[in-house]
């Protein structure tokens, strides 16, 4: 799939997973391959734990490759979201 797309484009745009209709969350950061800037992973924050008081659990990386369709509002992806799932940095005490 060859789309021209820039990071401000898929800022904010919820992710929905193809395979169950979950919904994953929102892209707050991409990974990179550098010097070529080619994006190679969204990054989609994981579901807060204790209604949003404690923080999160990990994050889903989700390779570019998966992705289905980029749509106005949406992301659609074809993964399964447990094999997606990468530690969240500790960042302290609350997050």
């Amino acid at each position: 799939m060859d789309m021209g797309v820039r990071f401000t484009d898929l800022q904010c745009k919820e992710v929905i997973c193809v395979n169950d209709g979950r919904r994953l969350g929102f892209i707050t950061d991409v990974q990179v391959e550098v010097p070529e800037g080619n994006i190679i992973a969204i990054v989609v924050p994981g579901p807060c734990r204790f209604f949003g008081v404690v923080g999160r659990t990990d994050d889903f990386l989700i390779p570019w490759n998966c992705i289905r369709r980029v749509g106005p509002d949406i992301v659609l992806v074809d993964i399964k979201p447990n094999e997606c799932r990468v530690p969240r940095g500790k960042r302290g005490l609350l997050f």
